[in-house]
């Protein structure tokens, strides 16, 4: 195919959005039983613990993740993991912890790029968890869970790349189509997991960095965790001017502070890490 033809397919697949003919990966039936049962308020550690129960794999990362918050017991049974985490914790960690599963592609190249991106977005979901605990009064959780979508537009893109092999040959091609594609992807891809509208935002508006809310929010900390993980590479963003970013005064924060350069953060973003670690 031309290198023209290449060129249009970010406008092919713009047009399949706008006609709803665009097939998306769904969310793990696991995490969307557990965030139905939480959400609807009156389901019991008994009956939550039995859900998560059908997955073994995910059940004993949940005691582990459980263990690590309070090292001061051992929580050998998962329903005692699910007690000591509390239902809005739990829900946010189970999907945290199943959205690895998402990250594949049938073809070898897409494959790597997507987990490329899983790899970035566990970093962003660690400095964001912290930015939350440290500077806001937003939940950690599900500031993890803002910076682990914060580049899902990606996915539906390069599942879909085996039928588009001229993304694959060119990474210019592709770096196009992913800057014009993420946000709108992104956007509906989490309208379609039913994700609350304060998620929704993060794919869009992470690098507007020009954006200024009312309130301090999500989006306010995907975008300092993100141009954080990018300090000392040479990334667009990490050129980009941060003292004009309100992102970093709303948090309080300084445009030129590391947050790895603090031995309590920096302990504390691996301490995040290792909370996503299988």
């Amino acid at each position: 195919m031309s290198t023209d033809s290449a060129d249009d397919i970010p406008q092919q697949l713009l047009q399949d959005i706008e006609r709803n003919a665009l097939a998306l990966p769904a969310l793990p039936d696991i995490a969307i039983r557990v965030r139905d049962a939480v959400n609807g308020g009156n389901c019991s550690v008994g009956e939550i613990s039995r859900i998560i129960a059908t997955d073994a794999a995910l059940s004993a990362r949940l005691i582990q993740v459980a263990n690590k918050f309070r090292s001061d017991i051992t929580i050998e049974g998962l329903e005692k993991a699910v007690e000591c985490l509390g239902m809005n914790r739990l829900r946010d960690m189970v999907i945290n912890l199943v959205m690895e599963q998402l990250f594949h592609a049938p073809c070898e190249p897409a494959d790597k790029k997507l987990r490329e991106l899983w790899e970035h977005s566990l970093t962003v979901a660690a400095i964001s968890h912290v930015l939350a605990a440290h500077f806001t009064r937003l939940a950690p959780e599900e500031a993890m869970l803002a910076g682990l979508i914060h580049s899902i537009g990606a996915l539906p893109l390069l599942i879909r790349a085996g039928d588009y092999p001229e993304l694959l040959e060119n990474e210019t091609t592709l770096e196009l189509a992913l800057s014009k594609l993420q946000a709108p992807l992104g956007t509906l891809l989490l309208k379609a997991w039913n994700f609350p509208a304060e998620l929704q935002a993060v794919p869009a508006q992470h690098e507007n960095l020009a954006r200024d809310s009312a309130q301090t929010d999500y989006v306010d900390v995907v975008t300092v965790a993100n141009l954080q993980s990018y300090i000392g590479s040479e990334h667009p963003l990490a050129q980009a001017d941060w003292s004009k970013v309100p992102a970093f005064t709303k948090l309080g924060i300084s445009p030129e502070a590391n947050l790895l350069e603090s031995k309590e953060l920096a302990a504390a973003i691996r301490e995040a890490q290792h909370l996503l670690a299988p």
